[in-house]
């Protein structure tokens, strides 16, 4: 972390000059200027959360949450070591929260904690008045992702989606190209959660990302919850890692729209082969049958003719990759190979390598601060999915990704548990916007503040 605390630097890419110093780490904000935010979900996500928080002069953590004691007490040793405030602390039970999102001292919550609270959460959290961010994804029903759009609407509160690989470098990079209409126009993307999770879904109950074979109440972190999931539901569980960014690409919910979706799903075979690997065949969740299919694929059609394939494939093993693939009627850019190809600028039917296209296209806010974040998580999307709430939330406007992206993001996940079960029949795509998508300009996302 001292690191990060190093602003001046020389920068890899040729142009890039000087790194700018974020104006959010000086002393520029009074004590009544600054950000009151309060962290419901203090566990491995949430401390990341927190860590990068602790860092800025705009904010104050003033209140945390868990369930878990021992998570409240690593989070006040790092709220100590930079020398901050200890906040109130909640965690009586699962609805202690709701104390949490009582308190006047509160301008706005994080909400970090297992998917089946993420809905009820942040709509609690709306209801209380306050600005809202929740980890992905959002929601586990359509009935949830209308409460989202639903309650946004009516208390007027925002919410914002934490999908921090929508600014991932080379994501924004792309994005800048696709604005820049070097693709010409947009036609098919491709996208999705290509990861290998049975040592997350799966471990000792000692720790996080250990070997082991155990989940449920006998697993640690996220095996606790995550894995469950994939016992009872044939469907996209995680899709917006991949869907989050093409989306954006695409203008969903700002001058188009998801329409409908198709689903299809593998057998599933991966968890159980692990289990027998690691635990052996007479191992109690050796006879646990796991009804997510290993590979899901879906299909969107959108209201302007393009179409988005997403792959969930978490329960083999396979080097991670969210599968990017983003085309026009002129080129392409396909993440695996990192390679692009532009008609008229690229050797005909030769790849170029993305890398020299990637650095002209380079997107401001990575020219900007790039050097500084890239120690903050995932390679330096958190600190800038962080940034972008914090400041929406500083000005209580509406933030990048909204309400209705997070639930037309998050209904693939029952959509497409709908449609497996069907035999791929095709579902319709809730309008959250209720007809908006057609006015919705899309947000101004070339710009190097947030």
């Amino acid at each position: 972390m001292a690191t990060r605390r190093k602003f001046i630097r020389s920068t890899s890419l040729a142009g890039m000059g000087l790194f700018v110093v974020p104006s959010f780490a000086h002393n520029s904000f009074s004590a009544a200027d600054k950000l009151n935010v309060g962290l419901i979900g203090v566990g491995l996500r949430g401390t990341n959360h927190l860590q990068n928080l602790l860092l800025r002069k705009d904010v104050n953590v003033t209140a945390i949450c868990d369930v878990d004691e021992e998570r409240i007490k690593i989070a006040n040793k790092h709220i100590a070591n930079a020398k901050g405030k200890l906040p109130k602390a909640f965690g009586a039970n699962e609805l202690d929260y709701k104390n949490l999102l009582a308190l006047e001292e509160v301008d706005a919550v994080i909400i970090a904690t297992p998917w089946l609270w993420h809905t009820r959460m942040t709509v609690d959290a709306m209801e209380a008045g306050k600005y809202a961010g929740v980890e992905v994804s959002a929601s586990n029903t359509l009935e949830e992702c209308w409460d989202l759009v639903n309650t946004h609407e009516r208390t007027g509160a925002h919410m914002m989606i934490l999908e921090n690989v929508n600014y991932r470098r080379d994501v924004l990079a792309v994005l800048n190209m696709v604005k820049q209409n070097v693709f010409g126009e947009m036609v098919h993307y491709r996208c999705g959660y290509q990861h290998d999770l049975r040592h997350v879904k799966f471990n000792d109950g000692k720790t996080a990302y250990g070997k082991g074979v155990e989940f449920g109440e006998k697993g640690i972190s996220e095996s606790k919850w995550r894995t469950e999931h994939s016992v009872k539901r044939n469907a996209d569980v995680y899709p917006t890692h991949g869907l989050g960014p093409v989306a954006v690409m695409a203008d969903v919910n700002r001058g188009n729209r998801f329409v409908s979706m198709t689903s299809h799903a593998s057998k599933g075979i991966g968890l159980h082969n692990y289990i027998v690997k690691y635990g052996g065949i007479n191992h109690a969740n050796a006879k646990v049958k796991f009804k997510q299919g290993d590979v899901i694929t879906s299909t969107i059609d959108t209201a302007i003719g393009e179409t988005i394939i997403i792959t969930h494939d978490c329960n083999l093993p396979r080097p991670y990759s969210l599968g990017f693939r983003v085309q026009g009627a002129n080129g392409l850019w396909e993440v695996d190979g990192s390679r692009i190809y532009v008609e008229g600028k690229s050797e005909p039917h030769q790849w170029d390598d993305a890398q020299p296209w990637l650095e002209t296209y380079d997107h401001p806010l990575w020219k900007k601060y790039g050097e500084y974040a890239l120690n903050a998580g995932h390679g330096g999307m958190d600190f800038f999915v962080l940034n972008s709430f914090v400041e929406s939330a500083k000005q209580n406007i509406a933030p990048p990704l909204d309400a209705y992206d997070a639930a037309a993001w998050s209904a693939v996940t029952p959509l497409s548990e709908v449609s497996i079960a069907n035999n791929g029949e095709p579902q319709d795509f809730p309008d959250f916007t209720r007809g908006l998508w057609m006015k919705r300009k899309p947000y101004e996302w070339m710009k190097e503040s947030y």
